[in-house]
């Protein structure tokens, strides 16, 4: 059976689409390095969470290695605090549980890493999509939207574990290659649908962006 001209423009435009996640993956992982992880980690989180925002929520056209490096930039030095932030509070957390005996304290050590992990996973979209100032506020909001999504980050993260695990498997180097992104994927379709329930006010979300320069990823 053959493929239609509409089946082989739709094949085409997924792969198109797949390439751009594996350069969007690669970038992160140049700034992060070239920043040692200690001043690149927020400033590439950023820009990989600004990039998929704009491209799949706002039509804006895919992402390229210019408009990553600008979104890099663009927020000076707050990305870097914020990534200090996440590090800090991860590495006291890790600490913690590797020092602790008391179960309880470890539950509660727990509890506080879980909610890092979905701060991490929210905050630099915050950053990036909404007009919400002041690390706190940011901080606080992120943790807001991953407990008022928790049901699908959890189907999402349960998801991406499997994938990780088949990929660890079968095709070692598409882990290294999707690694990042893929989760940063998962968030940003979450928050496309969330992002329509928040009110138009002045902390609301980002509604300004070009015309789209080519075509985006499908709803």
């Amino acid at each position: 059976m053959l493929f239609s001209f509409e089946s082989f423009a739709t094949l085409n435009h997924w792969l198109a689409a797949f390439w751009r996640l594996i350069l969007l993956n690669l970038l992160w992982v140049v700034v992060t390095l070239a920043g040692l992880v200690v001043m690149g980690l927020g400033p590439a989180s950023y820009a990989l969470a600004a990039c998929l925002d704009g491209w799949i929520r706002r039509g804006e056209g895919p992402p390229t290695a210019a408009t990553f490096f600008h979104r890099a930039r663009e927020q000076g030095f707050r990305p870097v605090l914020m990534g200090w932030v996440l590090l800090g509070a991860g590495s006291v957390i890790l600490v913690n549980l590797l020092s602790l005996t008391d179960w309880y304290l470890r539950v509660a050590n727990l509890v506080a890493l879980a909610a890092l992990v979905l701060i991490g996973a929210y905050v630099f979209f915050v950053m990036a999509a909404t007009e919400v100032v002041g690390a706190r506020r940011q901080i606080v909001t992120a943790l807001l939207l991953g407990v008022g999504s928790l049901h699908w980050s959890v189907l999402g993260a349960t998801g991406i574990t499997l994938a990780y695990l088949a990929m660890f498997r079968l095709a070692m180097p598409l882990l290294l290659l999707l690694g990042a992104v893929l989760p940063a994927l998962l968030v940003a379709l979450i928050l496309r649908s969330a992002w329509r329930d928040l009110p138009r006010d002045p902390e609301a979300v980002r509604t300004d962006a070009p015309a789209p320069l080519t075509k985006g990823v499908p709803a």
